[in-house]
């Protein structure tokens, strides 16, 4: 199974914002970055569209179907809460700086096992991450599967192939609008592509 994540398109809110899975817009740019994605998308074939529910990823995987050569529709579209991004809890749409800097100072030196208040670990989004790949390897070897979902996501996953801690995680970019994809075929999982 190929797994083919495409990270959402940039969003219509200030860059200082902890957004996580606050509902948040599309920017203004997002039919240019949806095109510059269709472009990268064109030389793929996909059996399945997955989505996460939040409006980012579901309005982008409906425009990526509206295309008439992509051979999806709309109701094609799977949901999956599994894919949303990370739950930053009370944080939700504060901007950085005006968190406690001791309390994000803690979080942010062990943010694999601590949580913003009300919200969820890094950890706990790994697990989802390795739940939902579980389930659709289960019924989908030898295809192509494509995931519009966040970065925090991406990063878990392909944390997860290359084994690599949860602490590293922001070692890696994933822009806006890109592709990643991994493979699962056999033992050993595979990046094929990254932040392409």
């Amino acid at each position: 199974m190929k797994l083919t994540l495409v990270r959402h398109t940039s969003l219509d809110i200030a860059p200082s914002i902890c957004y996580g899975q606050s509902d948040v817009s599309v920017s203004a740019n997002f039919e240019n970055e949806r095109i510059a994605l269709q472009k990268k998308l064109a030389a793929f074939e996909f059996d399945a569209i997955y989505a996460s529910p939040l409006k980012r990823c579901h309005e982008l995987a409906q425009a990526l179907c509206a295309d008439e050569f992509f051979g999806h529709t709309s109701e094609n579209i799977k949901l999956d809460a599994r894919l949303k991004e990370l739950h930053f809890g009370d944080w939700e749409m504060s901007p950085w700086d005006k968190i406690p800097r001791d309390k994000f100072d803690v979080w942010a030196d062990d943010y694999a096992n601590l949580a913003p208040p009300n919200g969820e670990t890094f950890s706990e989004l790994h697990a989802r991450a390795k739940s939902f790949i579980e389930d659709v390897s289960s019924h989908s070897q030898g295809k192509n599967i494509l995931v519009v979902t966040h970065g925090g996501f991406i990063r878990a996953l392909i944390a997860e192939v290359l084994q690599m801690p949860l602490k590293r995680l922001f070692r890696l970019t994933i822009d806006h609008a890109s592709v990643t994809q991994l493979e699962f075929n056999g033992e050993v999982p595979k990046v094929l592509l990254m932040n392409l």
